[in-house]
């Protein structure tokens, strides 16, 4: 792992083994799947739920500043703390949380390589049993909104083409065929993609074991579609989990040093009046 601009923000599932009884270490899991913690997780896991805990249910937004400080503080994480988070599908939430932790400014954090299939593939322990943990009193900074996008970024780089728009979804999603992957509930008016939008699925960024691929690998599959760190990059999804994963890749894996994610992705611009929409397979 020490190919890619950042090494630090990846640790190995062997490091992740040693580092289960460091004081100093937090490991939370966060799943697509809600209840996959219950059925099993890491010895020594917090576990946080997408759907309650990370975002304003009110709002339709990131996590407000008090409510992630009583997160962090509730889950036994200080400021200094080496948070390492995990998760099922390729770490795809366990992203999303480890953008919305870089936006409040944690510092020592990281994603398990391979996330929750790799340390299943590879037979290491699992528990049912919940940990608990001492309460700190974490404290965030103001939040960092220079790695999010709001709509009014991505109408301003329809229009200017000021940044490369990444579309991660699906290509049955990206060219409108389906709205939503099968199952999930967030879902828009109108299918299809921003216009120019570079159709790239963020699973295409991981091996097959869910450890993420080389960085001549992710150089190549992301240089070949013109998204090559030149300029800024803006990647959506749905609702901003799968982009998350993307925006990891591109901003700490090939280290792009403009990279953000618009959360509201494409149940906000599917649904606004008045704004573009392209169908089909695109650029």
């Amino acid at each position: 792992m020490s190919e890619y601009a950042d090494p630090s923000v990846l640790v190995s599932t062997a490091w992740v083994q040693e580092h289960l009884s460091d004081p100093n270490v937090r490991v939370v899991e966060v799943d697509v799947d809600t209840v996959a913690y219950d059925h099993g997780h890491l010895p020594g896991a917090v576990g946080w739920n997408w759907q309650s805990q990370l975002c304003d249910t009110v709002r339709r937004d990131i996590i407000p500043k008090k409510e992630f400080e009583d997160l962090m503080s509730a889950s036994g994480i200080g400021e200094n703390t080496t948070v390492v988070l995990y998760g099922d599908n390729n770490n795809w939430f366990a992203a999303w949380a480890f953008w919305q932790l870089k936006i409040y400014g944690h510092k020592s954090l990281t994603l398990m390589n391979g996330g929750r299939r790799k340390w299943l593939s590879e037979g290491r322990e699992m528990t049912k049993e919940v940990p608990k943990n001492a309460r700190t009193s974490y404290k965030a900074i103001e939040p960092d909104l220079s790695l999010r996008s709001m709509m009014p970024d991505v109408r301003k780089a329809l229009e200017s083409g000021s940044a490369v728009l990444v579309d991660v979804r699906s290509p049955a999603e990206f060219t409108g065929e389906i709205l939503a992957p099968p199952g999930l509930p967030e879902t828009c008016q109108r299918g299809g993609h921003v216009p120019g939008a570079k159709g790239i699925p963020w699973g295409v960024a991981c091996n097959e074991d869910g450890t993420f691929k080389s960085l001549d690998e992710l150089r190549k599959i992301y240089g070949d579609r013109g998204v090559t760190g030149d300029k800024p990059v803006i990647a959506y999804c749905r609702i901003g989990e799968r982009s998350s994963l993307t925006w990891f890749v591109l901003k700490y894996l090939l280290g792009y040093q403009n990279v953000r994610n618009y959360d509201g992705s494409w149940t906000e611009w599917g649904n606004l009046v008045g704004v573009p929409v392209e169908r089909g397979a695109g650029s």
